[in-house]
């Protein structure tokens, strides 16, 4: 298709069911048509490479050895079975396209398969996940309008948005290194920022935030010195999943200026272990974002009448939190965010055409960031600062009040893909606490 995304098939059909039963639950995240692909381990075991289906992940290594691949699935198959994806990604979207038809066809009710494919399950409750990926470079773009002109209007309030924001999709590269599975807990970071007497001072971050953001992952890797037209890139995205972009606020002040941040953005970054393919959104492919009639044209390079038309998905986003004294209370998670991708000024092949249009190669696995997924009401501000810019904090439903996130703290996020007349699709969770700051040397 045009806008990136693949056709729709039987697999999408939303009268197919699954002989798992979990995966025809009303709210579950991983029915039939979903799909999505990770990597686990059992306890003391190896990781290797599955699908989700329901409250259950096939096993791909043991479906290969069980037979219940051949051709094109059993190459995809078998690139996805070890303990990265890496290598399924580097072959194409006919190759995940293969496999998913296959395995669609092995889990669907009334399949021939069922007994051999039963063996090949493990309970998602008996396992463990891991990134899915080894991502060799991520870079974050910022392309929430909402989220941009928020965070710009105590610098310039006639002018809150960048010169450049309405002309291209502003981004930095990130650290690649510090990008983690969800799950795993966060460390309060160490940085240099200014302290209440407007002196530098080194210790433990005071403005720990998150920030609600969608990643997109590479999948077939270009050339370096070969851009991708923007009607093509969205065929460069193998998939997407949930993102927590970790900001230690007080740090990101003090060094901003003028290369940008640097330590305040590169102590974290979560991730949800679950990659949702671009073949299972196709349902919810949507328009791009609507610009206002003062908005001034993207050049060229970065318009296509596809793209325009089918480049945006239908995703609504929340935000989930909880404090040591709500689980100590057995009270009920609180949702502090709830916003939309429709929402993004800038479509994902409009970040990977402009990303490559100096020639910059992306590689298989590489990570694109959204930047923080704001809307534009109050509840779609998608992470702590820009309440604390409009409202001095956030109050949560037990009367506790937070500027930023405090030891013990734990946010998560979740994602759903609905449209009517198809099955709504979901991404798992995107969790992890904070733990208090580590002794740090200081000689």
């Amino acid at each position: 298709m045009p806008h990136g995304l693949p056709a729709l098939d039987e697999t999408h059909d939303p009268a197919r069911r699954s002989w798992v039963a979990s995966a025809n639950a009303p709210g579950t995240d991983f029915p039939i048509q979903n799909l999505p692909l990770g990597v686990f381990s059992r306890a003391g075991g190896e990781k290797r490479g599955g699908i989700a289906i329901g409250d259950q992940v096939l096993d791909l290594a043991a479906g290969l050895a069980a037979g219940l691949f051949e051709g094109a699935a059993r190459e995809a198959a078998g690139a996805a079975s070890g303990p990265v994806l890496n290598p399924l990604l580097a072959l194409g979207r006919g190759a995940s396209r293969a496999l998913r038809r296959r395995v669609s066809a092995i889990l669907a009710a009334g399949s021939a398969d069922q007994a051999k494919a039963a063996e090949c399950l493990v309970p998602m409750d008996q396992v463990a996940l891991h990134l899915p990926v080894t991502v060799g470079n991520f870079t974050d773009f910022m392309a929430s309008r909402f989220h941009t002109a928020r965070m710009g209007a105590k610098r310039d309030p006639a002018n809150p948005l960048p010169p450049a924001f309405l002309h291209l999709p502003i981004a930095y590269h990130s650290r690649a290194t510090t990008v983690r599975v969800g799950g795993e807990a966060v460390a309060r970071p160490h940085g240099q920022a200014l302290g209440p007497d407007g002196t530098p001072r080194f210790g433990p971050c005071q403005a720990l935030d998150f920030e609600l953001e969608f990643g997109a992952v590479i999948g077939r890797a270009n050339r370096m010195g070969e851009p991708i037209p923007v009607a093509r890139a969205g065929e460069a995205i193998f998939g997407y999943c949930l993102l927590n972009d970790w900001s230690a606020r007080d740090v990101q002040r003090f060094e901003m200026m003028p290369l940008g941040p640097f330590l305040s953005k590169s102590l974290s970054t979560s991730v949800s272990p679950w990659i949702v393919t671009a073949e299972a959104l196709a349902p919810f492919a949507a328009p791009a974002f609507a610009r206002f009639e003062s908005d001034p044209e993207p050049l060229p390079y970065l318009m296509a009448a596809g793209d325009q038309a089918a480049g945006g998905l239908d995703v609504a986003l929340d935000c989930w939190m909880t404090t040591p004294r709500m689980r100590a209370e057995g009270a009920a998670p609180a949702r502090i965010v709830a916003t939309s991708l429709r929402h993004l000024h800038w479509t994902f092949a409009q970040m990977v055409a402009h990303h490559t249009s100096n020639g910059c190669d992306l590689r298989t696995g590489d990570v694109l960031g959204s930047g923080t997924v704001s809307g534009p009401e109050p509840e779609g501000r998608a992470c702590l600062a820009e309440v604390v810019m409009e409202e001095g904090g956030l109050t949560l439903p037990n009367g506790e009040r937070r500027s930023f996130l405090e030891d013990g703290d734990e946010v998560w996020f979740t994602g759903r893909a609905e449209r009517a007349g198809y099955v709504p699709i979901g991404f798992g969770e995107c969790r992890a606490r904070i733990d208090p700051a580590k002794s740090w040397p200081m000689g």
